[in-house]
């Protein structure tokens, strides 16, 4: 064990006066501010869940637009369902992609994109329990209501993760 001089960095120099550590702290998050996207998001799960729910969409809503109906009224409630659900998503996708919850901080994000999930969920789940009961063994008819309900089990799954991040990390902030 050496007991030798030890010599201790600080970011002052001795000769001049000390920069605030706020002007150090500034210009380090004005480099991660100035990018337009976040590129993480389009890798993290949360973003892989949400373009998988616009696929599943748009090819159910496909599939029961090139087939035949049988049923008018059950598959246009479909095919609104579906499109208003991949509206939502692609508009809370960009949120996310262009930071703009940033900006708008007037808006729980969390708790909004909870709420469309809720209903757009339920919406969807009756949606897709009609068009199957409506399909008739029609192939495209049963595409489409396989496709609702897969994108039925992935709103499942961001209801989840977002009621995750919205209640259970508000509550467990309170009392720490």
């Amino acid at each position: 064990m050496s007991h030798g001089a030890r010599v201790i960095r600080t970011g002052v120099s001795s000769g001049g006066p000390a920069a605030p550590p706020a002007a150090t702290v500034a210009s380090s998050s004005a480099g991660s501010d100035a990018d337009l996207m976040d590129g993480a998001y389009f890798r993290s799960c949360a973003g892989m869940l949400k373009v998988a729910q616009m696929i599943s969409l748009l090819v159910g809503f496909i599939s029961v637009n090139n087939s035949p109906w049988t049923d008018y009224s059950a598959f246009s409630y479909f095919q609104i369902v579906t499109m208003c659900d991949l509206i939502m998503i692609l508009f809370f996708y960009i949120i996310h992609i262009f930071r703009i919850y940033r900006q708008l901080t007037c808006v729980s994000w969390p708790l909004a994109e909870f709420l469309h999930y809720l209903i757009g969920t339920i919406l969807l789940l009756i949606a897709s329990i009609v068009a199957a009961s409506k399909s008739y063994n029609l192939t495209g008819l049963v595409a489409g209501a396989t496709f609702g309900f897969l994108a039925t089990i992935l709103c499942v799954l961001s209801i989840w993760s977002s009621y995750k991040v919205s209640c259970i990390t508000q509550s467990t902030s309170k009392y720490h």
